[in-house]
C-alpha cells in the first residue's frame, strides 16, 4: 500500500493537494508534488524528471524517457516485445499532465492523451542508479586452486543431449567459470559438431565451419605446429573477436601437449585491486591486431582494433580480453607519452597472467570436449611430439547467452 508523503508546501501547492487524494494536476514545474508513495518508496515531479527514492538511494527518470519507455498498447507491442512508438515524435520539452498512484504502480498522463503506468519494481530494475550497483553476468574468478577445489560435475554427452536440465547445468558452469566441459562424446568430428550445436551456432571463419588440423603448417598459424603456445586469446584480429573458443582432441600418439587455461578475469581483477590506474590505461588504450596470409590456398588480412580491457561504462563491470602477444600489431594509435606507461601497465598484467598459481593444466584426452569463453579465459599448450589431431570451432557469443536467459540464468 502507499503512504503519504509530507513535507512543508507553500499555499498554492496545498490547495493543489486538496483537489483530488488519487490525481494532482499540473503544476508549475520545480515544485515537487507529493505523491502517495510505497512503504518504501516515494516520489517527486521534478522540473525535468522524476524523482523515486527507494531503499536509500533516489533514482531519476528524464520525462523524455519515461514517454519513450511507455508500456501501453499504443506505445510498446507486447506480442513482439518492440516499441511502436516513435521516439523522434516525441516533444523533449514534454511534461506529464497529471500523475497518480493506483494499485502500486505510478500513472502518468502526458499531453497527447496516452496513459503510462510504471511498478516502482520496473522503475528499480531499469534506472540508471540501479544499473550502477548491478552486475551484469554473476561470476566466480579463479585460479587453479579455486577452481580445483570447485569439484564442478562432469557432463555427459548421452544426458547432456538429451536432457535439458543437463543443458542448463552446463550453461551455468559456463557462466560463473567461463569453461565447461562435456564428457564422452564420440571421437569424431561429426559428434563433435552436433554437441556444439546442441549449445550454440557455429561461427563460420576463415578457418571454415568445423575445423580438423594436425601439426601441419597447413595455415600461416602458430597453432599448426608442435610448438609450444603462451596464454592468448583467440581472434583478437577481428573487430568483435569470437565468442567460445571449442576444442576436441581426437586423438595423440605421443606425449605431451598439455592445454593451458587462465582467467583473464582474476588476474585483471588483481590489477585493478594493485593498480588501478594502471587497469584504466589498459581499459582505454586502443591496440591494434592483425593477422596476414599469403599461400596457395588462402589469402587474408585481418585487422581489429580495441583496448586489451573491455568494461561497461555504467558499472566499471569487465566483459573481455582481447590478449594475444602473437597477434598484437605494430603500435601507433597512442602518443609517446603514453607508450611507455602502455608497456608498464600491460608487464603487470602479463605478470599476474604468468603466476603459476593461476594456471591450470589439464590434458584434453580424446572424448572430452572443452567450451572457453574466448572473451574471458586464456588457453594456450605445451609443446608435444608424435601425431596429435584436434578439431572444434567458434561458436557465436550471442547464441549461448540467449539459450542460457531462456533457461533463466542470468547472462
Amino acid at each position: 500500500m502507499f503512504r503519504a508523503f509530507h513535507r512543508v508546501v507553500s499555499p498554492s501547492l496545498r490547495q493543489a493537494q486538496l483537489l483530488s487524494a488519487r490525481t494532482e494536476p499540473r503544476m508549475s514545474w520545480g515544485y515537487m508534488l507529493p505523491l502517495r508513495s510505497a512503504a518504501s518508496a516515494t516520489f517527486r515531479l521534478l522540473e525535468d524528471s522524476l524523482e523515486v527514492s527507494h531503499g536509500g538511494t533516489p533514482m531519476r527518470f528524464n520525462y523524455v524517457w519515461l514517454r519513450d519507455h511507455c508500456r501501453s498498447a499504443s506505445s510498446y507491442n507486447s506480442s513482439t516485445h518492440q516499441r511502436s512508438l516513435d521516439t523522434g515524435s516525441i516533444e523533449l520539452t514534454v511534461r506529464p499532465e497529471s500523475s497518480a498512484v493506483e494499485d502500486d504502480q505510478l500513472v502518468l498522463t502526458w499531453p497527447d492523451g496516452c496513459v503510462s503506468k510504471y511498478s516502482l519494481s520496473w522503475l528499480a530494475k531499469n534506472s540508471y542508479e540501479g544499473r550502477k550497483k548491478a552486475t551484469e553476468q554473476p561470476r566466480v574468478l579463479w585460479n587453479a586452486d579455486i577452481y580445483q577445489n570447485a569439484s564442478i560435475s562432469s557432463i555427459k554427452w548421452d544426458t547432456f543431449m538429451s536432457c535439458d536440465n543437463e543443458l542448463k547445468k552446463f550453461l551455468q558452469n559456463y557462466l560463473l567459470y567461463g569453461i565447461a566441459f562435456v564428457d564422452d562424446v564420440p571421437t569424431t568430428v561429426e559428434a563433435t559438431e552436433e554437441v556444439t550445436q546442441r549449445v550454440s551456432l557455429i561461427r563460420e571463419t576463415t578457418y571454415g565451419r568445423m575445423w580438423s588440423f594436425t601439426s601441419d603448417f597447413s595455415r600461416d598459424d602458430t597453432a599448426y605446429s608442435q610448438l609450444a603456445l603462451d596464454r592468448h586469446t583467440d581472434t583478437t584480429y577481428f573487430q568483435e573477436p569470437c565468442g567460445i573458443q571449442v576444442f576436441h582432441c581426437l586423438r595423440h600418439e605421443g606425449t605431451g601437449g598439455r592445454t593451458l587455461l587462465v582467467d583473464g578475469f582474476y588476474a585483471a581483477e588483481k590489477l585493478r585491486q594493485r593498480s588501478p590506474e594502471k587497469f584504466e590505461l589498459l581499459c582505454r588504450v586502443p591496440i591494434r591486431h592483425e593477422y596476414i596470409e599469403n599461400t596457395d590456398n588462402h589469402r587474408n588480412h585481418m585487422m581489429g582494433v580495441g583496448p586489451v580491457l573491455n568494461i561497461y561504462s555504467w558499472n566499471n563491470e569487465l566483459y573481455m580480453i582481447r590478449y594475444n602477444n602473437y597477434d598484437r600489431s605494430v603500435i601507433n594509435t597512442i602518443p609517446h607519452d603514453t607508450v611507455q606507461r602502455w608497456y608498464i601497465a600491460h608487464r603487470e598484467l602479463t605478470t599476474e597472467l604468468r603466476r603459476p598459481e593461476n594456471e591450470l593444466w589439464m590434458k584434453l584426452s580424446p572424448g572430452k570436449v572443452i567450451f572457453i569463453d574466448n572473451w574471458r579465459v586464456l588457453h594456450g599448450r605445451e609443446s608435444f611430439t608424435g601425431l596429435r589431431q584436434l578439431c572444434g570451432c567458434y561458436l557465436t557469443r550471442d547464441d549461448v547467452l540467449s539459450a542460457a536467459r531462456c533457461f533463466g540464468l542470468q547472462a
